[in-house]
C-alpha cells in the first residue's frame, strides 16, 4: 500500500496537483449549494463541559494536526529546539508583521469615503492579525514537502503564547474599533481552552502515536492519510466559505467587497513574503523554507471566525474581512504550493531543486 505506485499514493498525486482547482470548485460549490457546509458548521459533536462544545470543525481540523504529528520525525523535533534560530524569527514575525500591515493600511484609508466602514474593515483585519498559526498550515506545509517539525513548532508555539500575543495585538488595534464588540476583549478562557484542546493535543497526540508505533509504521499509513488529510482540507474550506459567500451574492456592496479583497490580500502576501524573507534572513532553506512561508502566510480563522462572531456580532461589516481572509489564505496557498511544485520539477526559475527535496516520509 506505500508508496507513490499504490492507490492512495496515485491519488494524492492528483489531489497535490490539481489542488488548486478543487479548491476554487469548492468555493464555487460554497455560494451555489452552502447548506450541507452550514450543517458541518453548526453540527456539535461533544459538549466537553468547562471546554464548551467541541463541533465537527474542531474535530476535523484536528484529525489534520493529528496527521501532521504523526509525520513529525523527534529528530526534527529536537533539531528544532537545539537551533530554535527560525523558530524564533517565526514566531515573532507572525505577531510583528500582521499588526505592520494593519497599521500601514489604517494610516492610508483616510481617503475612504465612509469612515465607518473602514473602521469595521481594520477591526476585522485586526482580529485576523492577533491570531496564532493557522492548524491548516501544518498541512499545507507537509503537502508541499515543507518541515513539519518547524510548522508544528510554528503553530504550538504561537498557539502556547497567544494568552500574551494576542491581548497585544488587539489592543493595538481597539482604538480602531466601534460599536459595543471590541477586539481587545476578544480573548478569554474558552478562547485557551479551545486553542490547547484543538491544536495542542492533537499535535501531541499524533507525536505520541508515532513515538509509540514506530516510524516504520506510520510509513505504511502515511499516503492513505495524506490523501484523507487532503479531502479534510478541502471539505474545511468549503464549510468555512459558507459563512460568507452566499450573503456576499445575495447582497453585494461592491466597492466595500473590493476594499474588503484588497486589503486582505495585501495583508495575506504580505505574511508568504515575510515568510521568504524570514527564511533568507536567518538561512533557512528547502523545507523549513516553506514551512516559514505557510506559517506566515496563515493564520487560525477558524478561532478567528468564533471570536468575531462572539465580539463583533453587532459589527457585521467587521465580520467580512475575517471570512474574506480566511478564503484568500488557501487561495494564496494553494498558488504557493503549486508554485513550489513546480520549482521543485525544475519547470519555473528558483531555488534549486535539489535544496527543496523534501523528506521521503513526508512525501508517503
Amino acid at each position: 500500500m506505500a508508496g507513490r505506485n499504490s492507490f492512495f499514493g496515485r491519488t494524492q498525486g492528483f489531489l497535490h496537483y490539481h489542488f488548486l482547482w478543487l479548491l476554487a470548485g469548492s468555493y464555487l460549490l460554497a455560494a451555489l449549494c452552502p447548506w450541507p457546509g452550514v450543517a458541518i458548521r453548526h453540527t456539535a459533536v461533544l459538549n466537553a463541559g468547562a471546554v464548551g462544545v467541541i463541533s465537527l470543525p474542531m474535530v476535523l481540523l484536528a484529525f489534520l494536526l493529528v496527521n501532521a504529528g504523526l509525520a513529525a520525525d523527534a529528530t526534527d523535533l529536537a533539531g528544532v529546539v537545539r537551533r530554535p534560530l527560525a523558530l524564533l524569527a517565526g514566531v515573532a514575525a507572525t505577531v510583528a508583521v500582521p499588526l505592520a500591515v494593519v497599521a500601514g493600511l489604517a494610516a492610508g484609508l483616510g481617503w475612504w469615503h465612509d469612515p465607518d466602514e473602514a473602521r469595521c474593515l481594520i477591526a476585522g483585519l485586526g482580529v485576523v492579525a492577533a491570531m496564532p498559526v493557522a492548524g491548516s498550515s501544518a498541512a499545507w506545509s507537509q503537502q508541499a514537502g515543507g518541515s513539519t517539525a518547524l510548522s508544528l513548532g510554528l503553530v504550538i508555539a504561537s498557539t502556547l503564547l497567544s494568552p500574551l500575543t494576542t491581548p497585544f495585538a488587539l489592543a493595538a488595534v481597539g482604538p480602531l474599533a466601534v460599536g459595543d464588540g471590541s477586539p481587545s476583549a476578544l480573548l478569554g478562557a474558552g478562547t485557551i481552552s479551545f486553542l490547547v484542546v484543538g491544536v495542542v493535543l492533537p499535535s501531541a497526540l499524533g507525536m505520541t502515536v508515532r513515538r509509540l508505533a514506530g516510524a516504520e509504521a506510520v510509513a505504511g499509513v502515511q499516503p492513505v492519510l495524506k490523501t484523507a488529510g487532503t479531502v479534510v482540507l478541502l471539505v474545511l474550506c468549503y464549510a468555512n466559505a459558507t459563512a460568507s459567500l452566499p450573503g456576499v451574492i445575495a447582497d453585494p456592496d461592491w466597492d466595500y467587497m473590493a476594499l474588503v479583497v484588497a486589503a486582505a490580500g495585501v495583508l495575506c502576501g504580505s505574511g508568504f513574503a515575510a515568510g521568504w524573507a524570514v527564511a533568507r534572513l536567518v538561512g533557512a532553506g528547502g523545507s523549513q523554507q516553506r514551512s516559514l512561508v505557510f506559517g506566515l502566510g496563515m493564520t487560525n480563522n477558524g478561532t478567528g471566525l468564533v471570536l468575531a462572531g462572539a465580539a463583533l456580532s453587532g459589527m457585521p461589516a467587521a465580520i467580512l474581512p475575517v471570512l474574506t481572509y480566511n478564503l484568500i489564505q488557501h487561495l494564496f496557498a494553494g498558488a504557493v504550493s503549486r508554485k513550489l511544485g513546480k520549482e521543485e520539477r525544475g519547470e519555473e526559475p528558483g531555488v534549486p531543486a535539489e535544496s527543496l527535496s523534501p523528506n521521503p516520509d513526508q512525501r508517503g
